[in-house]
């Protein structure tokens, strides 16, 4: 089934970047921090309350996604990717791993673009993908190379990017819009598994 993409959607479908999609990287990728630091800057999506007990998934001397610190809680955060040429963390509910974590195995093994959802919606309908019948949540920031501080513990110039994941959800079924907008709530893909409310923040100073 092919994603619906309205052409005025583009842009904000770049921010959600889901996940772990890889940048473009130079020949050889930078070692990846310390896991304390990968750890600080991958919860920063989540309010506050939830970092404490997130589980973390970051990357190892070789470059290898791995466990940094299993949690307690229901959400699940990704480090920054050394490979990528921008800063990007996410987080997203544990309800959500199955489809996450095909997408990342489906981009490792060379597939890109919508071939990664229409392969995913394919196993969803075949019952071979499990996705969330109540929902879940995804947070993420995204700014320029640079934009996390170590040493201050925080982020700058980035944007923040909020989405409700309701699969199957459509604006009939739900009441929002299906239209793109950067000051309201608004249904992306809708009709689909991965249907999601949108909600863009605002550059961060």
């Amino acid at each position: 089934m092919p994603t619906r993409r309205p052409p005025a959607a583009l842009r904000a479908a770049q921010l959600i970047a889901l996940l772990a999609l890889p940048a473009t990287a130079a020949a050889q990728a930078p070692a990846p921090p310390p896991a304390a630091e990968q750890i600080a800057a991958a919860v920063l999506p989540l309010p506050a309350d939830l970092r404490a007990s997130a589980t973390v998934l970051g990357y190892d001397a070789a470059g290898k996604l791995v466990t940094l610190r299993e949690g307690t809680g229901g959400m699940r955060c990704l480090a920054d990717d050394p490979a990528r040429e921008d800063f990007h963390v996410a987080c997203y509910h544990r309800s959500l791993e199955p489809f996450m974590a095909r997408g990342r195995a489906l981009r490792a093994q060379g597939v890109r673009g919508e071939q990664v959802d229409s392969t995913r919606f394919r196993e969803i309908a075949a019952g071979r993908l499990a996705m969330p019948r109540t929902g879940g949540a995804l947070y993420t920031l995204t700014g320029p190379a640079g934009s996390w501080n170590a040493a201050t513990g925080k982020a700058t110039g980035v944007r923040p990017l909020f989405v409700y994941y309701m699969p199957g959800a459509t604006g009939a079924t739900t009441g929002i819009s299906e239209t793109p907008s950067r000051t309201e709530p608004w249904l992306m893909f809708p009709g689909t598994p991965k249907a999601h409310v949108m909600l863009v923040g605002t550059m961060t100073p």
